[in-house]
């Protein structure tokens, strides 16, 4: 008797984590993602099939990047793991850097890879601090250092 698609999908990804030791945060996101592949096959092997329309869809839907970035989580388009900022360490696991990603997704390059409250307690600590004053600062004493010398 075939498997259906839900449980071949379940059997490659009990497969992967045994393989490759995956961490339980990406679980979902390969699940998903094996069981979308598994169904956009499927329905290029047999469009005339209705077999698949009785099973519940359960892939990630694609987003439009405004709607990935929240208050308190941005989404990778990617791969749909959800994090406080995209990192350039996690863009390199898709082989991307945020030039890319952004001009991958249409992101605009003024629009942060990170959650609003995150972006915001970061503009808020600039204002605090504000490293610019102390740069200006520095570059003045070099140069008084730089003519005594």
């Amino acid at each position: 008797m075939p498997q259906t698609l839900l449980e071949m999908a379940k059997d490659l990804v009990a497969e992967q984590i045994r393989a490759r030791h995956l961490a339980p945060d990406d679980i979902q996101s390969l699940l998903s993602s094996t069981y979308a592949t598994l169904l956009s096959l499927h329905q290029t092997e047999a469009p005339d099939s209705d077999s698949v329309s009785s099973q519940p869809h359960h892939a990630v839907e694609p987003k439009s990047w405004k709607g990935s970035i929240t208050k308190n989580a941005v989404t990778c388009l990617e791969c749909g793991n959800s994090f406080r900022q995209l990192s350039a360490r996690h863009l390199r696991i898709h082989g991307l850097d945020s030039h890319s990603y952004r001009m991958k997704y249409g992101i605009p390059s003024t629009q942060p890879l990170a959650s609003r409250s995150a972006t915001a307690r970061r503009r808020e600590l600039a204002q605090r601090i504000r490293p610019w004053e102390q740069a200006a600062a520095k570059r003045a004493n070099a140069k008084a250092q730089a003519q005594i010398g």
